[in-house]
């Protein structure tokens, strides 16, 4: 308290000049229309400029929580299209002769779910590649299941726990995806071989077709992994070599894995009666 006094005594001049010069810009802007006009305009810029910085910083620390919200909103709206889309072929189908096929209602059933989960670990430098999704059991996801981007096929879930999951990426030695080209349905296999991230092989695609560099690639739907019509890229290089008798065959993906945020589990509720009566009639399943 005596240092207090002794500061206060040392800079009385000082401290008597700033409360007078404070009086005074008072009465100056409460007696003058002017002055208290600028004065307030001042004011007000110099408050909303704090005010947006304070905004800004609030926003930046609640970005986890909406980035999530949106990505459980595009999940939604992602299903939705696909049910859109698997009504509209099911509708196409219905318009064939019904002496010969008759449709039906199941075939308007769109089985698939999607989750959204956060990538919070990525590899893409090793030669088998995994990532760690922030969701688990709790948000339905289970083993198994394929797991997709807004841009394309990533991977499959291989363990999870109550909050977490870790999922085979496609870049693994062994991680295999049933695909086709888009227009003429021809299907095969696309495998990531090393290196470049950005580019898988897509293998036996027989010598009596014609693809063509461009050609989109989906996946087949011939599994109970993936939806039918999911994008995996496009034909980048085709070789013919003599000695196969298939084309060597590049893809360039469209998933760039190395900018991967947020992903969807696609969980198909009809899977487990697929595949039990595919394994009691010895069928091999596609990957």
């Amino acid at each position: 308290m005596r240092n207090l006094f002794a500061f206060i005594y040392r800079f009385r001049a000082f401290l008597i000049f700033v409360l007078l010069e404070a009086l005074c810009i008072f009465l100056i802007v409460r007696y003058n229309t002017y002055q208290g006009a600028a004065m307030f305009n001042s004011a007000n810029t110099y408050v909303g400029q704090v005010l947006e910085f304070q905004s800004g910083v609030t926003d930046y620390f609640r970005l986890a929580s909406v980035n999530s919200t949106l990505a459980r909103e595009n999940a939604a709206l992602r299903q939705e299209l696909m049910l859109y889309r698997e009504e509209a072929e099911a509708d196409s189908t219905a318009q064939l002769d019904t002496t010969l096929y008759a449709p039906t209602d199941t075939l308007k059933a769109q089985p698939f779910i999607l989750h959204a989960g956060r990538v919070i670990n990525n590899s893409v430098r090793r030669t088998n590649n995994y990532l760690t999704l922030a969701a688990g059991s709790q948000d339905g996801v289970k083993p198994g299941m394929g797991v997709i981007s807004p841009n394309g096929a990533v991977g499959r879930v291989k363990t999870v726990s109550k909050k977490y999951a870790t999922v085979t990426s496609l870049l693994h030695s062994q991680m295999l995806i049933s695909a086709k080209i888009k227009k003429n349905n021809t299907f095969g296999t696309i495998k990531w071989t090393g290196g470049d991230y950005r580019t898988a092989l897509l293998d036996y695609i027989p010598l009596h077709v014609k693809p063509e560099i461009g050609d989109t690639i989906v996946t087949s739907g011939y599994n109970t992994v993936f939806p039918e019509g999911i994008n995996v890229g496009t034909i980048s290089k085709v070789d013919r070599e003599a000695d196969k008798s298939f084309y060597t065959i590049r893809v360039q993906l469209a998933v760039d894995f190395a900018q991967l945020s947020y992903v969807y589990v696609v969980e198909n509720p009809l899977r487990v009666e697929r595949d039990s009566l595919e394994l009691e009639a010895g069928i091999q399943p596609n990957e």
